[in-house]
C-alpha cells in the first residue's frame, strides 16, 4: 500500500497504469481520453480501473491469474475510438471498462460485439449505446431518457413560470440529454422558449449569449461538456445575465470551475448518486485520498465496473463470453455503488440521478 501512493506522489497519475504486476495473464482493457480537453475523464478511469486491480491482483487475481490493464487513449473521439476498440482485440483483451463518452461508446461497442469482448461504460449514457448494442454491451450508470426525466420534472415543478432555454453541442451525449430534457418538460406542458445547437472549440460564444438574452431566458439548460458549458455561462455573466444555469453529469469534475470562477457558483446539475458519501466506502476514499486524489467524478464507477466484471467471471468460472454474459445477466454483484443488477437491456435495474450545485470551488449535493 505504501509503495503505491509513493508512487503516485513521486511520479503523478500518469505513472498509475505502470503499477501492475509484470506476469499478468488476463488482460483488460480501459478506453476514454487521456489526451485532449476531455482527458479528466480519462484520469479519473484509468485512477478508478487501476485502485481496483490492485486490490484484486494483491487478492489472487481473477481465477487465479493476475489482470493487466491496457489503456486505450480515444480523446473522447469516435474514430480513435474504433482504433483503440481495434488495437484491444489485437491485444487479446477480454473485457473494456469504458468508453467515457456517449460518442466514443456507441462505435467503438460495434466493434466489440464483433469480436467478442465485453464492454461496460462507467458514464455513457445515450440510450443507443444499450438499446442498439449487443449482448456483451452493459452500462452501470443511468441512461440520457431517465436523466432527462429528472431534469424535465425539477423544471416542471420549481420553474412552471419561468423561460426556459435549452442548449446542445451536437454530440450524442449532449444533444441526446438535451432532447430527453425538451421532450419531458413538453410532456409536463411546458415550451421552451429556445432550442438551439452550438458549435465546439470556440472561444467565443456571445452571439449565442446574444439570443439567449433576447429569449429573456431565466433557465438554461445546456446539454454537453465543462469546456463550452463554462465560457457560455462565463459569457452571460460577463453581459450581467443572473440566469439559472443548468446541465447534466459532465460537470462533475474540477475543470467546469477552473473555466468559470465564481461565474460558476449556484450551477446546477445532474449527476449519479455519488459513492463517496456511503459511510461504507469510507475506508477506500480515505485510500484514495491518502494517495492525493480525490475519487469524484467518474472514478468510482469505473472502479465499479471492474468490481462487477470481476465477480461476474468468478461467478461463471470461465472467462469464455456467453457465460459471463449469462452471470452478469443472472446475479447481483455487490460493489462501491451499492447491489447492481442489470436487465435483459444491459442496464442497471435501478439507477438514479441525483441533484448537485456547485459551491465554493466544489460540487455538493443540492440541499
Amino acid at each position: 500500500m505504501q509503495l503505491f501512493h509513493t508512487l503516485v506522489a513521486a511520479f503523478g497519475m500518469s505513472t498509475l497504469a505502470l503499477v501492475v504486476p509484470a506476469n499478468a495473464e488476463i488482460r483488460i482493457g480501459t478506453g476514454a481520453p487521456l489526451s485532449g480537453q476531455y482527458a479528466w475523464g480519462g484520469e479519473q478511469y484509468r485512477i478508478g480501473v487501476d485502485f481496483a486491480l490492485r486490490k484484486i491482483n494483491e487478492n489472487g487475481g481473477v481465477l487465479g491469474e493476475q489482470v493487466r490493464l491496457v489503456l486505450g487513449d480515444d480523446a473522447a473521439d469516435p474514430d480513435q475510438a474504433v482504433a483503440v476498440a481495434k488495437k484491444f482485440v489485437s491485444d487479446d483483451v477480454v473485457f473494456v471498462v469504458g468508453h467515457w463518452s456517449s460518442g466514443a461508446s456507441i462505435p467503438a461497442s460495434k466493434i466489440y460485439d464483433e469480436a467478442g469482448i465485453l464492454m461496460i461504460s462507467p458514464s455513457a449514457t445515450n440510450t443507443k449505446l444499450t438499446d442498439e448494442g449487443g449482448p456483451g454491451i452493459f452500462r452501470i450508470c443511468g441512461r440520457d431518457d431517465r436523466q432527462g426525466a429528472v431534469v424535465g420534472d425539477y423544471m416542471a415543478k420549481h420553474w412552471p413560470e419561468k423561460r426556459i432555454s435549452i442548449l446542445h453541442d451536437g454530440g450524442a451525449y449532449g444533444q441526446g440529454l438535451a432532447e430527453e430534457t425538451k421532450k419531458r418538460i413538453n410532456e409536463l406542458g411546458l415550451t421552451e422558449v429556445m432550442f438551439e445547437g452550438f458549435a465546439t472549440g470556440e472561444v467565443n460564444y456571445s452571439p449565442l449569449v446574444d439570443r439567449i438574452r433576447a429569449a429573456e431566458t431565466d433557465i438554461l439548460f445546456v446539454g454537453g461538456y465543462p469546456a463550452e458549458a463554462g465560457l457560455i455561462l462565463r459569457e452571460a455573466r460577463d453581459q450581467g445575465d443572473d440566469l439559472q444555469f443548468v446541465s447534466g453529469d459532465s460537470l462533475s469534475t474540477a475543470d467546469y470551475w477552473l473555466i468559470t470562477g465564481d461565474a460558476g457558483e449556484g450551477t446546477m446539475f445532474t449527476f449519479f448518486p455519488d459513492p463517496r458519501y456511503d459511510p461504507k466506502n469510507a475506508a477506500l476514499v480515505e485510500e484514495f485520498r491518502n494517495g492525493g486524489i480525490e475519487p469524484d467524478g467518474y472514478t468510482l464507477y469505473a472502479y465499479a465496473a471492474v468490481e462487477v466484471w470481476a465477480q461476474a467471471v468468478e461467478k461463471a468460472g470461465t472467462l469464455k463470453l456467453d457465460v459471463v454474459i449469462a452471470s452478469l445477466r443472472e446475479n447481483e454483484f455487490d460493489t462501491v455503488l451499492g447491489t447492481l443488477r442489470f436487465d435483459e437491456n444491459g442496464d442497471i435495474t435501478d439507477p438514479g440521478f441525483s441533484w448537485y450545485t456547485w459551491k465554493g470551488g466544489e460540487y455538493v449535493p443540492l440541499q
